[in-house]
C-alpha cells in the first residue's frame, strides 16, 4: 500500500512533469526551425579567433604569444587588451560610448583551461577590465566582482584610475541626448563586444570577452559579456564559445554554455552555433530586430560561427595567416 507521504510526493512530481512537458517539447522542436549544416572548417593549431574586424589587430598580439609556445590564457588576455585600449573602438574599453548618464561602464570575463574563471561588471575608470577579471580569478575565491567593489579591488591591485570618456565619445553622447531614446537597439551593423578564443601548443583552450556594453544603456545595466555561460564558456575537454551582439538575448538562452554542451553531445561547432541561434529565434519574438553572433572552436581545431542577421564577421589567425571571415546567418 502506498502511504500518504509517498502518494503526495508522486503527485507533486507528476504535476511538475506535466507543467514542464510543453516547454520541453517546444525546446525539442526548435532544432527544426532551420536545418543545421554539418560542416565546420578545421584550422591548424595553435590558433586564435575573435569577433569582428577589430579582432584582426587583437589577434596579432595574441599570436605573438602563441607562436613562441605561450599559454592560451596569456594570449587571450593580451589580445583583447589591444581593443580595450583603442580609442576608436566605441564599444570596448577606452573610447567606449557611455550609458545615458554619460558614464563609461565596462564588463569583462576570462576563463582558463582548468575551468577557473573571473569576471568584473559595471566597472568604471579602469582601462583594462580583462586584466582585473584575471586578478579576480587568480587572487580571490570569487568569480564576479561588480561596481565600486570591483573598482576598489582593481586599485588595490595597482591598476590606475583614469577617465575613459574620450572627446569623440562625449560628442556622440551629447548628440544622442537631443532625442534621448532610453531603449537602445543594437542592430546588425554595430561592431561591439570582442570575444576571443585560443588553442595553444599544448592543445589547451582559453577565452576572454570584454565590452563597454550597449551605448546609452540605463545606468547599471550589465549584459552577457561578464557572465560565464552567456558571453563566454570554455571546457578544455570539449571546446569553447563566445557571443557578441544584444546581450539580453544571449542571457535569456545562456548561449555559449549551450554551444559547448551541444558540442559535448556530438554536434560540430558550426551546428552548435546554428542551434544556439535557432534557440533564440524559437523563444524570443523580436529576435529579427537585433544581432547576436556565436563563435566556437573544438579541441580538434574545428571552427563554427553563426548569427541572426547578415553582417557578423570574425578574425582567425592560424598557420601564420590572419584573416577576416564572414559568418553565415539566420535571417535570409
Amino acid at each position: 500500500m502506498i502511504n500518504r507521504r509517498k502518494f503526495l510526493s508522486n503527485t507533486v512530481l507528476v504535476s511538475i512533469g506535466a507543467m514542464f512537458m510543453p516547454a520541453l517539447a517546444k525546446a525539442d522542436s526548435l532544432k527544426n526551425l532551420r536545418p543545421l549544416n554539418k560542416g565546420s572548417f578545421k584550422a591548424k593549431k595553435p590558433l586564435v579567433i575573435s569577433t569582428w574586424n577589430h579582432g584582426l589587430e587583437a589577434n596579432e598580439a595574441a599570436w605573438k604569444i602563441l607562436q613562441k609556445g605561450g599559454k592560451a590564457l596569456d594570449a587571450v588576455e593580451q589580445g583583447v587588451k589591444v581593443t580595450e585600449a583603442d580609442p576608436n573602438s566605441h564599444s570596448v574599453g577606452y573610447g567606449g560610448l557611455p550609458d545615458r548618464d554619460g558614464n563609461v561602464t565596462l564588463d569583462a570575463c576570462i576563463m582558463e583551461p582548468g575551468g577557473n574563471c573571473g569576471s568584473v561588471c559595471f566597472l568604471q575608470n579602469i582601462k583594462h577590465p580583462i586584466s582585473v577579471a584575471r586578478k579576480v580569478m587568480e587572487d580571490t575565491p570569487h568569480v564576479i566582482l561588480a561596481g565600486d567593489g570591483a573598482l576598489k579591488f582593481a586599485l588595490e591591485k595597482g591598476f590606475k584610475k583614469e577617465n575613459l570618456l574620450t572627446e569623440k565619445a562625449k560628442k556622440e553622447w551629447e548628440k544622442w541626448k537631443k532625442k534621448s531614446k532610453y531603449s537602445p537597439v543594437i542592430n546588425s551593423e554595430n561592431h561591439d563586444t570582442i570575444g576571443m578564443l585560443a588553442i595553444d601548443e599544448n592543445n589547451d583552450i582559453a577565452g576572454a570577452c570584454t565590452t563597454s556594453g550597449a551605448a546609452y544603456k540605463l545606468h547599471g545595466r550589465v549584459g552577457d559579456s561578464p557572465i560565464i555561460g552567456a558571453g563566454l564558456y570554455v571546457d578544455n575537454e570539449v571546446g569553447g564559445a563566445v557571443a557578441t551582439g544584444m546581450g539580453e538575448l544571449v542571457l535569456k538562452t545562456l548561449g555559449t554554455f549551450l554551444v559547448v554542451e551541444l558540442m559535448r553531445n556530438g554536434k560540430t561547432p558550426q551546428q552548435a552555433c546554428e542551434e544556439a541561434v535557432n534557440r533564440i529565434a524559437g523563444k524570443l519574438i523580436d529576435y529579427k530586430d537585433f544581432q547576436v553572433g556565436y563563435l566556437a572552436i573544438d579541441k580538434k581545431g574545428n571552427i563554427g560561427s553563426y548569427c541572426i542577421n547578415k553582417g557578423f564577421d570574425y578574425a582567425l589567425y592560424s598557420d601564420n595567416e590572419n584573416k577576416l571571415l564572414d559568418s553565415d546567418y539566420f535571417v535570409k
